[in-house]
């Protein structure tokens, strides 16, 4: 077991990410903006792209963190399914006996990570990627292609670094953080799920049709469903690319697609950073 395996596993993580919260939430420019600009210098951060280029717009690191894209720099590829979000892809492959492979041909239980036996088996023979949003990365989450949203869950758990090499080493850490789980259904693909994977020092997950959804000291898992009857919460119809969650401070995005026959994009291997929009898979 690594240094930092170990380090992770002793160190108080939920208190230190709720005191992190509280320095990136802070609104006085004394502590927001050398938090900001530190932050730029240290992860070299290219503000060009964004839409407010000047740190000194921004009144808190969490509001610098979730910033903006200029129109334009991220155009959607002429593909059925792009890249959700900026990142790293650290993992992809297919979903066999309900388990998908973590790092090292470790495996999870894909039933564990979206909280939903029912889910889990209409997924089961699909294929799965994963992104890593490093800090320094756009840390909004859009939709990987044109869906209706069926439902959302937010499953407490640990919150654990994801950078690769913990990933590495912990068992299903994936499928033990704090998540939230959507899904939506697609009328030529099927029902797909994204789900936003919590990690150490994230302040929160939101979603752009609830607002805050893993908010600190949550114990207990929480759903809601979508649909056209008045008993459920006001289904929607969200377009490929279109923004839907975003995350404070680095994390991972889990996209599970119903069926096997994909051809993955060149770009879209093990090990490559790759950006929102850009081609993820077609239909051979």
């Amino acid at each position: 077991m690594s240094s930092a395996v170990v380090i992770q596993r002793l160190a108080p993580m939920r208190l230190l990410t709720r005191c992190a919260g509280v320095l990136a939430s802070c609104r006085w420019p004394w502590i927001a903006q050398p938090l900001i600009r530190a932050f730029v210098y240290r992860h070299r951060i290219d503000l060009d792209e964004a839409l407010h280029s000047n740190p000194g717009a921004y009144r808190s690191f969490n509001e610098f963190f979730v910033r903006a894209l200029r129109p334009g720099v991220r155009p959607l590829a002429m593909a059925e399914w792009t890249s959700p979000a900026d990142g790293r892809v650290s993992q992809l492959g297919g979903i066999r006996a309900g388990q998908m492979i973590q790092a090292k041909q470790r495996s999870y239980s894909v039933e564990q990570l979206l909280g939903d036996t029912a889910l889990a088996r209409q997924l089961e023979g699909g294929t799965f990627s994963t992104v890593y949003l490093s800090p320094r990365d756009y840390h909004r989450v859009h939709m990987p292609c044109e869906g209706r949203l069926l439902g959302m869950r937010h499953v407490p758990g640990t919150l654990l670094s994801v950078r690769p090499d913990i990933v590495e080493g912990v068992d299903g850490l994936l499928a033990r953080n704090e998540r939230v789980v959507c899904w939506f259904e697609n009328p030529r693909i099927g029902v797909f799920a994204v789900v936003l994977v919590g990690a150490a020092i994230v302040g929160s997950i939101a979603t752009a049709w609830h607002g805050v959804v893993a908010p600190p000291r949550r114990s207990k898992i929480r759903q809601w469903l979508y649909g056209e009857d008045d008993s459920v919460h006001r289904a929607r119809n969200l377009l490929q690319g279109e923004e839907m969650g975003r995350f404070r401070l680095g994390s991972t995005v889990v996209v599970l697609m119903p069926g096997s026959a994909w051809d993955f994009a060149p770009q879209w291997e093990i090990g490559e950073h790759v950006l929102m929009g850009q081609a993820a898979a077609t239909r051979p």
